[in-house]
This record gives structure tokens, C-alpha cells and sequence, in this order.
């Protein structure tokens, strides 16, 4: 990503009035904002100026969000998405999370908010990610750093940058429980200040892709009343 391009926000939001309302306030704080307020006109804006942050409503008259979050995550996998959900939509934040949003944020909602996240998540990408240490092993899980892959038996698993990461702290810290707030700490940043429910909703995935029976995981254990234990067998 280039790094001038770190203040470019695209606002995509069908409510004329709540996307002028959120540019508004962006431009007011220093970032260069676009605007559409279609689906396709998002990706054909993305397409040419390639914008670090993404804002998203998931509701759009032409394609929702979790598509267009889908599309762009196959164009550029660092991109930073927040998607827009109503007020009790708990599904669609979850379904967000999981196909790779970064955080999410609740209609209505106080603009200040939103600048601090976009913010947050913008602090916590600007270290590049260069671990001294190339590889890591446990079992048949080998997460390579130079090539940001992770394998099971030598295969390569599908992952997203969160769940990369969370699978990095796990290496990193084996048979050592670490609780929901550590892993938020670790992967998220410590001034993330989404929803810890983001957690469960990673480990779950994480399960499908790494364990041999998701059901019944051997890798990520559960420490019940506090959070995830990576099993590192001997």
C-alpha cells in the first residue's frame, strides 16, 4: 500500500445526506475522501485511486457490502474496511468480521467515532510486519513470514490478515492461555475498540480452516471463563 495514499478514504453509502455528513466530517480532519453510492461505482472509484480506508453500508441498491468487501479484498488484501450496520444487526456484524472487515460501526452514530477508529486502525498498520523469525512450526501447522502463508501439511490455508495474524500470536505464545483482551492486544492493536465478540467469531474460522474436525478442536483449545490456548504438542 502506498503509504501517500494513507489519508484516502472512499465513502460508500446510498443516504445522500449520511454520506455527505460522514465526507464532511473526514475532510474536516485531514483525509482526502471519494464517494459513491452504488456498488459499482465504489469498485470503478477504488479501481482507479486505490484508497487505503474503505467505509461501507452493507445495504446497497445494486449489490450489498459483503460483495463489494469480497471484491476488493481480491484486489488489494491490506485495504482497511469498516462497515456501516444498523443498530441490531448482530448477523451482519458477524458476517462482516468474517469475510475480513476490519471493525464496524452502528447507525447512529457520533462522526468523532469514526474518525477515531479509521485512526486506530491506521496506527496499528503503520509498523510493517517483519518478524526476525522466518518460520513458525506446531504439528502440521508451518506459518511462513517471508510469503505471509500459513500451511497444514504443506498445504496452503486461505486465511485473512486478521486471521494470519491471530494465528502468528498463537505460534508465538504456545500452550500459554491468552484471553480475549490479550489476543484484541495482540492482533487488533491495544486501542482497538470494537466488540471482543470479534475474537469468537476469528477462532471459529480459524477452526474450519486448521482443525482436522472443528467440532472437536485439538490446535485451539477453549480455556473456559477466559479465552484460547494454542496446544503445541511435543
Amino acid at each position: 500500500m502506498d503509504i501517500q495514499k494513507r489519508n484516502q478514504v472512499l465513502i460508500v453509502e446510498d443516504e445522500d445526506h449520511i454520506r455527505r455528513f460522514i465526507s464532511i466530517n473526514l475532510a474536516n480532519n485531514g483525509f482526502e475522501v471519494s464517494e459513491a453510492a452504488y456498488g459499482e461505482e465504489a469498485m470503478r472509484s477504488f479501481q482507479a485511486n486505490r484508497h487505503h480506508v474503505v467505509v461501507l453500508d452493507i445495504m446497497l441498491p445494486d449489490m450489498d457490502g459483503f460483495e463489494i468487501c469480497r471484491r476488493i479484498r481480491e484486489e488489494d488484501p491490506e485495504v482497511i474496511i469498516i462497515f456501516l450496520t444498523a443498530s441490531g444487526q448482530d448477523m451482519n456484524k458477524i458476517k462482516g468480521l468474517e469475510i475480513g472487515a476490519d471493525d464496524y460501526i452502528v447507525k447512529p452514530f457520533n462522526p468523532l467515532e469514526l474518525v477515531a477508529r479509521i485512526k486506530a486502525v491506521l496506527r496499528r498498520t503503520e509498523v510493517s510486519f517483519k518478524p526476525p523469525i522466518q518460520v513458525l512450526h506446531s504439528g502440521p501447522i508451518r506459518m511462513d513470514m517471508r510469503s505471509n502463508i500459513v500451511f497444514k501439511h504443506d498445504e496452503p490455508v486461505e486465511l485473512t490478515p486478521k486471521e494470519f495474524h491471530m494465528v502468528r500470536a498463537f505460534l508465538e505464545h504456545p500452550n500459554t492461555a491468552l484471553s480475549r483482551d490479550e489476543l484484541l492486544n495482540l492482533v487488533w492493536g491495544e486501542d482497538f475498540i470494537g466488540d471482543p465478540k470479534t475474537v469468537d467469531v476469528h477462532i471459529r474460522k480459524l477452526r474450519e480452516k486448521l482443525e482436522d474436525d472443528s467440532s472437536n478442536p485439538h490446535w485451539i483449545e477453549t480455556v473456559w471463563g477466559l479465552g484460547y490456548r494454542w496446544k503445541k504438542d511435543e
